[in-house]
């Protein structure tokens, strides 16, 4: 099976303040069901170092034509009674309170750009749960590169990685790359744990 590509996309970015990776990553997939984005979306959450720091999030939409529809969804959304201050961008377009704004747009030009950014949503995520091997992971999903820490080369594709259910490779020079660490057993992990709690671990 080839690997989904991640090509191009047009990039909303959303920033509500989140203090935590979880919080982040629960917004980003309220988001994906409320909107109804399809597969195909790449979803990321961006550190923002600016002000206090905390995480906003980021959307790749893989049809650049559901931008403006999905604009106005997103910001229908966001004016809700109910709804917390939260800011919003799409390229030249900006919603909510400047400061945050501000972050959901540094969140898109992160993600545009493939320099930063913490994908927790893309193409083939789905299929990384259990133990699955290194050559697995670059066939069945938007993942292109594979790192282990404090080893250069990079591992074998018959390497098992124990997922725990939890990947998230991150942008890396244009490419989505996975950081793995040694794991009991001889096998490999993803470096991150499942449900981290602060915004501050290594991400974007």
């Amino acid at each position: 099976m080839g690997a989904p590509g991640v090509t191009q996309h047009t990039v909303l970015g959303i920033d509500a303040g989140s203090v935590s990776l979880r919080e982040a990553d629960h917004l980003l997939h309220h988001l994906v069901d409320r909107l109804g984005l399809p597969a195909g979306t790449v979803g990321c959450t961006n550190l923002i170092r600016t002000g206090r720091p905390h995480t906003a999030i980021s959307l790749a939409l893989a049809d650049p034509e559901a931008a403006d529809p999905t604009w106005e969804r997103l910001t229908a959304l966001l004016t809700a009674p109910d709804q917390p201050p939260t800011g919003a961008a799409l390229g030249s377009l900006q919603h909510g309170p400047s400061h945050l704004a501000h972050g959901a747009a540094l969140a898109t030009t992160e993600h545009t750009d493939r320099t930063a950014g913490r994908a927790v949503v893309y193409p083939g995520v789905e299929h990384l749960t259990g133990t699955v091997t290194v050559g697995e992971v670059l066939a069945r999903s938007a993942i292109t590169r594979i790192a282990v820490l404090g080893s250069p080369p990079g591992p074998d594709a018959a390497a098992r990685i124990a997922t725990r259910d939890h990947v998230r490779p991150e942008w890396r020079g244009g490419e989505l790359t996975l950081t793995l660490v040694p794991a009991a057993g001889g096998l490999l992990a993803p470096f991150e744990v499942p449900n981290p709690t602060s915004c501050c671990s290594n991400h974007g």
